[in-house]
Parts: structure tokens; sequence; C-alpha cells
């Protein structure tokens, strides 16, 4: 059995930084000391991290990796090669793909295409239609991170806009539903305001406007009300408002919250004063917003509110982005980022190392009811990442890795760096080198 010893880390786990060493045996994390060993099985591949910090790997609760399908976008292998080298080590993936993942069938060709082709753990959403219910409860939630609701139109229009259905779905599930918030027809009346006015060819910088803060609060406040009616295990992902804020609580532990939520990177880094000089490459669903809303998601990250930092990663090809208003997609791609861009604001002082820990790796472990992931914790799968923390680099078109070629950061300084991401206690990113030929596990719930 291999072993991997990790020696004078500063690992941050469970709010606390102390200077330390692990030894992973096989895929396990077999012993965690404050003092070295100097009596390691024979072979272990011995890393000095002196000077670097130890995380627990990133679980991504939501990305677009946009296989089967749409693979002229991103596939599962060239997206979860970024994300490795990114820091991540699981993702959940959502079901607006080509076939749409609304059948028990199509939900497990795409396991097997993930099972083929993922470097790192993966496990993928099944999606709730108008007319699927049939087959939503077939769904082993062992096995399945969730069931995703469109309460919004957005990429591949999967939208569930019958308010019986809805009722229906958020009445006999009872592990996580997993909400696209936003109220199609304010969307609607608005495009029709501004086409009046613009025609095709409407401003990059109305994207806000015209998928309001109205919209968000209106759909979020109604997939709050029928959680509270029917007890729903329900997590509403990538809030975008201040004003969504009021709908959470922050004064339980997150094992006893019936109704979760998340924020995305993008939205806790740009704002509308964004949308100048990237335009469409920073169109997102719901829409990135004020200043003002940036701030209060933050501080609602800081406060719990918000449980869970993720991605949305949603790469589209640059020639889909250089488009016009309708014809430009939503979505863009971050996984390669996610970790640093949020170390940046640790940087900055904005947020501590602690906190970006807990909400990127421990909480989507307690909220998703996931064994043994996401701290790090004798017994527990080695998925860590080493990190060093003053390694300035720019984001550059040599170096960026989703298939689509380009990111939102791009020309963008970060003062972190992923040094090496052990998945499964296998070094599947070290230094610059992927091992393109292993392969994850698919990500079991106890539940």
């Amino acid at each position: 059995m291999s072993s991997i010893y990790i020696k004078n880390a500063t690992i941050v786990n469970e709010g606390k930084r102390f200077k330390g060493n692990i030894l992973i045996s096989g895929d396990i994390i077999k012993s965690i000391s404050t003092t070295e060993n100097n009596q390691l099985p024979s072979a272990t591949n011995v890393i000095n991290a002196e000077g670097l910090y130890l995380f627990p790997g990133v679980i991504d609760d939501q990305v677009h990796f946009r296989e089967p399908g749409l693979t002229q976008k991103g596939t599962i292998f060239s997206e979860s090669r970024a994300a490795v080298a990114g820091g991540i080590t699981s993702f959940m993936d959502m079901p607006n793909t080509l076939p749409k993942t609304t059948t028990l069938n199509i939900l497990n060709e795409k396991y097997s295409i993930g099972a083929d082709n993922s470097l790192i753990n993966y496990s993928f959403y099944m999606g709730a239609t108008n007319d699927n219910i049939n087959e939503l409860w077939k769904v082993d939630p062992k096995t399945v991170c969730g069931i995703k609701v469109f309460m919004g139109a957005s990429t591949g229009n999967m939208l569930v806009d019958n308010k019986e259905t809805l009722s229906e779905i958020f009445k006999i599930l009872s592990f996580p539903i997993a909400c696209h918030c936003e109220h199609e027809p304010t969307i609607q009346k608005n495009i029709e305001q501004y086409r009046l006015e613009y025609g095709e060819d409407i401003p990059m910088v109305l994207h806000p406007i015209i998928r309001s803060r109205e919209a968000c609060l209106l759909s979020s406040s109604f997939a709050v009300e029928l959680a509270l009616k029917y007890n729903t295990r329900l997590h509403i992902l990538h809030l975008s408002t201040a004003d969504e804020m009021k709908l959470f609580q922050n004064n339980i532990p997150l094992s006893e919250k019936r109704i979760t939520s998340e924020v995305c990177v993008h939205h806790l880094w740009f704002d509308d004063t964004y949308y100048e000089k990237l335009g469409s490459f920073i169109k997102w669903n719901p829409a990135i917003k004020t200043r003002y809303d940036r701030e209060a998601l933050l501080q609602s990250v800081i406060n719990d509110k918000i449980d869970i930092i993720a991605t949305d990663h949603a790469p589209h090809t640059l020639e889909e982005k250089s488009n016009t208003y309708f014809k430009a997609p939503s979505g863009g791609p971050l996984v390669q980022h996610s970790l640093v861009a949020m170390l940046e604001l640790v940087h900055n002082k904005l947020i501590s190392i602690e906190k970006v820990i807990e909400k990127m790796c421990h909480n989507p472990a307690i909220l998703f009811n996931i064994p043994d992931r996401g701290f790090i914790k004798e017994g527990f799968k080695a998925d860590v990442c080493i990190v060093d923390m003053n390694d300035q680099w720019v984001v550059n078109k040599e170096n960026i890795l989703y298939k689509c070629g380009w990111s939102p950061f791009l020309g963008t300084t970060f003062r972190s760096r992923i040094k090496t991401t052990i998945v499964n206690g296998n070094v599947v990113y070290d230094n610059g080198t992927i091992n393109d030929d292993y392969r994850g596990e698919r990500l079991v719930f106890k539940r």
C-alpha cells in the first residue's frame, strides 16, 4: 500500500490552523501529528511543505462540465483537469446537458462517462421537469447528490414553472432539492421593455436590470415558502442579492438546517461596474449585481447565513461569448481559479482563511451528507491540497486549462498558488504536472 507523508505544513481545519504533519496510507489519512514521524513505511513519498498550507480538498457543489452533448464547450475530462489544478477534489454536475439528465437511464449513462473520464470525485444531479416526477421517485438518495430544479429559465431551458408540479416535488422528496431561483414572468417583462428601446443590441450593463433583484427575491421567497410548507430539504444556489439574505438563518448549526444557501465566487468578486470592461464574459444567470449586493453576500458568508461557496462553472466557447446580448449565452469557467480567488480576498483581509475552508470544503460535506470527506481527519479520505500563500502569478492564455481557453480572470494577479492536489491518496496535480491516468470515485451520501 502506497503512502505519502506531508510534513511541516500549516494545516487549516475546523476553524483552526496549526503546524503539523499527516501520513496518508492508501486512500486514507492514517495519522495527524504535530511532531515529526521518523519511522515511516518504506518507499513513502515525503513532501516537505515548510512554509506552505495544507487544506482539505475543495468540494464544488455546482458545476456544468458540459458532457454529454455540449463537448465543444468542455468535457468531464478537460474540466476535471482544470478543477484539480485549482485544488478541487470533488464536484457535483448539473443536468442541463444534451440529452438533459431527466431520466434514470440517462443519469446512469452520465455516471459511466464520469467513471471513465473524471480525474476527481464526482456526482451528478437528476433534473426535474414539469412532467418527470415518476423518474424522480426512482433516484437513490445514497448515490445521487440531489435533484436540480430550474425555477428560472437558463442555459438549456429546463424551466419548471407549473406550481402544482413544484408543490409535488417539494412534498415528496426527502433529500436536497437544489434550486435556481429567478422569476421568469418578471424577466420576460423586463426583456420586452428593453427590446422596445434597444432592439436586439441591448447593452450588457442592463443584464442585472433585466434579470433583476426583484426576479430573484420573488422566486427564492416562493421556494422557501414551499420548503417551509412541506419541510423540504431545500438548497438555494448562486444567490446574488442582499434582499434574499432575509430568507436564511444563521443561528442554528448547518447539520440542523432544512433550508440552506450557496453563493458563487463571481458574485463575491465582480459587481456591475465590471460590465463595461468584461461585457458578456461576466454574463451569468443570476446576474452579477451591485457592489452593495457583493458586500452583503460576503458578509452573509462570514455570518453564516450563506453556507457554501461554489463556482457554477459553466464554460462556453469564445465564439459563443463574443456575441450580442441575446446571442451570448450566460455562464463562464471558474474551477481552476475559485480557491485562489477566495484566497485573494483573504490577502485583502475581507475574510479569514478558516472561513474560506469552512465554506468550500467542510460545509459541502456536511450539507450533502458526504461521509469521510471535506476534513483533514484520521480515517477520512485523503483529499487534500497544498497551497503556497505567497507565490504570485498572473492568469494568461498559456496557463488556462479550460477547454474553452478563456477566463474572466484573464490578466488577474493572484498571490496564492495551488502546488499539489491529492485525490484519494493519489497525487493528481503537482506543480503544473497532471496525472491524466488517474480516475476519481463516485461520491456516496449518508442518508
